[in-house]
């Protein structure tokens, strides 16, 4: 129990360590930009949410159960190239359109899907795979200090929305050197493949199911941007930047329990390891968000200023989607990739993105963020209610059937997705 809480805060500073940083920051960049420059700054931070994803087909879970399959050689190469080609449309699209001078929410869209796109060039997923969560903070910790370190530099010097997101953006640059460094000289050199199709047909479910949950949840605030203000922006993205930072903390549980559940070669023992995670995220994110509905007004004015008091009742609305988006969290980052499972995922994604379509036409009606709020909570609880139920149907269906499955191999994962 004490390892997997070591893991679990290693994972969670490394992998999410941007929100930590971020609560560090805020203050300095809400003063200097104020309502309307911090919802600009929100718009690009979903931009980057939504690069990362494409650029890594969200799948980094599901590459990470595979480092000790004998082909882990072909399946690195292969998905370098995929995610440096991916990561290329990115920045030509970028450049195309700072060419054609976009400006307002355009421009952080483009530049804000680089700066993820680049976080995403890294290779902190063999580490994941192999449990080295300690190596794994070690090299983001050292890019989380650069952003930290450039933004308090130059953002006074140059306030605007766009050096905020080109700080975090070059800074993961320090990360991606490391792991590759690191991976090269525990895996070999990277030798790249030209044989994606494997790649492309285990992430392309996943991909699409990771972009549409995204959108909706930490990507959200780009197509909200369509039926709300910069100010109303802002006011939301004071609260939801909170929120996340909590999702952050409590996101990890399933990435350190990856590795223990992609070991576990018994029926019984996996359907109850996977109820006790479950139980223990659950008890975990209730607490968690009790705790930030009772200090929201505390929080706001230390964090954001006076200026942002309308952001207190959406921060307390908000904070109880943090059992939900704990337990989408932790089935999907450690119970579906240690089954090798990819297709359940599409199913909440649609689920989710359909709610919260329609919160999305009616706030378009209403022109009230407080109608986009009560549909992020709606549309994030629907679906951690959906993944729930589908996973423990299916762990039960296969127990009493299969008492004896394993971890799948190489050759079931393709029967799996189907």
């Amino acid at each position: 129990m004490l390892r997997l809480a070591r893991d679990v805060l290693l994972v969670g500073f490394g992998t999410y360590g941007q929100f930590l940083v971020t609560l560090v920051t805020l203050p300095l960049t809400a003063r200097l930009l104020g309502t309307e420059g911090v919802g600009l700054v929100a718009v690009g931070m979903s931009a980057y949410f939504l690069g990362s994803v494409l650029v890594d087909l969200g799948a980094t879970q599901y590459f990470a159960a595979r480092v000790d399959d004998p082909d882990i050689t072909q399946v690195r190469g292969a998905y370098a190239v995929v995610r440096c080609g991916l990561f290329a449309v990115l920045a030509v699209a970028a450049l195309v359109g700072w060419a054609a001078g976009v400006d307002g929410a355009a421009r952080m869209i483009l530049l804000g899907a680089v700066a993820g796109g680049v976080w995403s060039l890294s290779e902190d997923w063999l580490l994941i795979g192999r449990g080295r969560f300690g190596a794994s903070t070690a090299y983001q910790a050292a890019g989380r200090v650069a952003y930290l370190v450039a933004l308090v530099v130059l953002l006074p010097q140059f306030p605007s929305p766009e050096v905020a997101l080109a700080c975090l953006g070059g800074s993961s640059i320090v990360t991606v050197i490391a792991t590759g460094v690191d991976a090269d000289r525990h895996f070999g050199r990277l030798v790249p493949s030209w044989r994606v199709g494997d790649t492309l047909r285990t992430a392309a479910p996943v991909l699409a199911s990771r972009l549409l949950l995204t959108g909706y949840g930490q990507g959200g605030a780009a197509a909200y941007s369509t039926v709300l203000d910069a100010v109303s922006l802002g006011l939301f993205s004071a609260a939801d930047r909170l929120v996340r930072a909590g999702q952050s903390v409590l996101d990890p549980i399933g990435f350190a329990l990856l590795p223990r559940m992609t070991r576990i070669r018994d029926g019984q023992a996996f359907r109850a390891r996977t109820m006790q995670g479950a139980a223990g995220c659950l008890a975990l994110a209730v607490v968690a968000a009790a705790g930030l509905t009772l200090v929201a007004p505390l929080v706001i004015r230390i964090v954001y200023g006076t200026e942002f008091a309308q952001a207190t009742d959406l921060l307390r609305i908000l904070a109880w989607i943090l059992p939900a988006t704990t337990l989408t969290s932790y089935v999907t980052t450690a119970v579906l990739p240690a089954q090798g499972r990819t297709s359940t995922v599409l199913g909440g994604a649609v689920l989710g993105v359909t709610l919260a379509a329609s919160a999305l036409l009616i706030t378009s009606v209403t022109a009230s963020v407080v109608t986009m709020v009560v549909g992020v909570l709606v549309s994030e609880w629907a679906v951690a209610l959906w993944f729930v139920a589908t996973t423990a149907r299916t762990v039960l269906r296969r127990e009493a059937y299969h008492p004896d499955v394993t971890r799948p191999s190489h050759d079931d994962r393709r029967e799996a997705t189907r």
